[in-house]
C-alpha cells in the first residue's frame, strides 16, 4: 500500500505547536506517513519539510490584514501551488481562520479531502462560516469542550477528543530541568504574544507596569516565531527577555502578564495568578465591537463561562489598572485562592491527557475510508 501523504498548515505560534503534536503521534502510529506543510520550528523539529515559515505568516486585525493584502494574496497563491503539485490524501489545516478557510472551500472544488483541526471561533463572531465549515470541511476536530454542541446544531460532522495543551503542559512538568535561574526574588512573567502588532500595542504598557514591582525578578516571554533580536528595542533596566523557555517561566512564575489567547490557558494550566491584556488598534478594535458576539476574551474565561481572571480591554489597558489588579493578586489571599479553585474548574472541564494522540487515531481510521 502506498505512503499516505499529508500536507499540514499552520499559521501561527499556538497552531504549531498543536500541529507538531499532532505529528508526532501520527508518525508514531504509521511511520510511512510523508509529511510536507506550512509551521515553525516546532513542526520542523518532528521531521516535516515547512514550505514557508509562520514568521512570514501572522497577521493580526482587520486593519493590518487590510495593509497586508498583497502579501496574504500572493501566499495563498503559493500555497494553491504547493498543494497541487504535492498532491496530498489530505489536507490537514490548524486554526488561522482567515487564511484557512478559504484553502478549505479551494481544496474541496479540487477534490482535495480536508480536517480541519481546532476550530475558528466562529461562535465568537460571523457565525454564518459554519455553512462554509460544513460544505468543505470533512471531520471538524474541536480543542474547546463547547464548540462539539455548536457544530452538532448545524449538522456538522464534529469531534472532540479533549485539549492538547493538557499533554504539552503534563509532559514539561514531569521532564523538566529547570532552564530558568530561580534565585530568592519571585518571578512576574509577561507574555505579550506571537503576532508583532500585539506586541507593539501592549509589550510597553506591561514592561512600565512591571517595573512597580521591584521585588520581582521581570521575564518576558519571547514569542518562538519571532528572532530575540526583535525584542531589543524593548530592552529595559531590570527586565530579562527569554526565548524558547515560556513554559519553564510560567513553571516558576508567582504572578503573570498575559496577552489575551492561548497564553492565558497556558498560565492557567501552570497555576498561576494573572491579569489578561487584550489590544488592538482602534480601528480593528471598533470594527470587532460591532462584530463579536461574546462575554470574554480569555478562553480561561470562556470555557469557565465566568469571570474567573481579570480581562483589561483596549482603553483598560493601562498601567494603573494592570497594577492595580496584579497588587490585588499579590495581596488578596482570598482573590488568590478564588482563581486557583477556577483554574481545577477548569482542567476538569477540559477533560483527560492525551488528546493529540486521540485526535490522530481519528484521522488515520477516517483516512482509511
Amino acid at each position: 500500500m502506498a505512503s499516505k501523504k499529508i500536507f499540514i498548515l499552520s499559521g501561527e505560534a499556538s497552531g504549531d505547536l498543536h500541529a507538531a503534536n499532532l505529528v508526532r503521534e501520527l508518525n508514531s502510529l504509521d511511520a510511512s506517513l510523508i509529511i510536507v506543510g506550512w509551521g515553525g520550528d516546532r513542526l520542523k523539529a518532528e521531521g516535516v519539510e515547512i514550505k514557508k515559515h509562520i514568521r512570514e505568516l501572522a497577521f493580526m486585525g482587520f486593519q493590518e490584514v487590510v495593509l497586508n493584502i498583497r502579501t496574504i494574496l500572493r501566499n495563498f497563491k503559493i500555497c494553491k501551488s504547493q498543494i497541487l503539485e504535492f498532491q496530498p490524501d489530505v489536507l490537514i489545516l490548524i486554526d488561522y481562520p482567515g487564511f484557512n478557510l478559504r484553502i478549505a472551500e479551494w481544496a474541496k472544488a479540487n477534490n482535495i479531502r480536508v480536517f480541519y483541526y481546532i476550530s475558528p471561533q466562529i461562535w465568537a463572531w460571523k457565525q454564518s462560516r459554519v455553512f462554509k465549515i460544513k460544505a468543505s470541511v470533512e471531520t471538524m476536530y474541536c480543542i474547546l469542550p463547547f464548540e462539539k454542541a455548536f457544530y452538532e446544531k448545524f449538522g456538522v460532522e464534529v469531534a472532540y477528543l479533549g485539549h492538547p495543551l493538557l499533554d504539552e503542559t503534563n509532559r514539561y512538568k514531569s521532564s523538566e530541568n529547570t532552564h530558568i535561574k530561580t534565585d530568592e526574588k519571585p518571578i512576574l512573567a509577561i507574555l505579550a504574544g506571537s503576532r508583532k502588532q500585539e506586541i507593539e500595542l501592549k509589550l510597553p504598557v506591561m514592561l512600565e507596569a512591571a517595573t512597580h514591582f521591584k521585588n520581582y525578578r521581570i521575564l518576558v516571554a519571547c514569542a518562538p516565531n519571532l528572532d530575540k533580536s526583535y525584542y531589543e528595542k524593548y530592552k529595559t533596566d531590570g527586565v530579562e527577555f527569554v526565548q524558547g523557555l515560556t513554559y519553564s517561566v510560567l513553571n516558576h512564575a508567582s504572578i503573570a502578564i498575559v496577552t489575551s489567547g492561548t497564553a492565558t490557558l497556558e498560565t492557567a494550566l501552570f497555576n498561576v495568578p494573572q491579569v489578561v491584556c487584550y489590544k488592538s488598534s482602534s480601528v480593528s478594535y471598533w470594527i470587532a465591537r460591532m462584530l463579536v458576539k461574546i462575554k470574554y476574551i480569555s478562553l480561561v474565561n470562556l470555557i469557565l463561562n465566568k469571570n474567573a481572571v481579570t480581562e483589561l480591554i483596549q482603553g483598560e489597558c493601562k498601567v494603573e489598572n494592570i497594577v492595580k489588579e496584579l497588587k490585588l493578586i499579590e495581596e488578596g489571599q482570598t482573590g488568590r485562592n478564588e482563581m486557583m479553585q477556577s483554574y481545577s474548574e477548569l482542567v476538569h472541564l477540559l477533560g483527560d491527557n492525551g488528546a493529540s494522540r486521540r485526535v490522530a487515531v481519528n484521522m488515520l481510521e477516517h483516512l482509511k475510508k
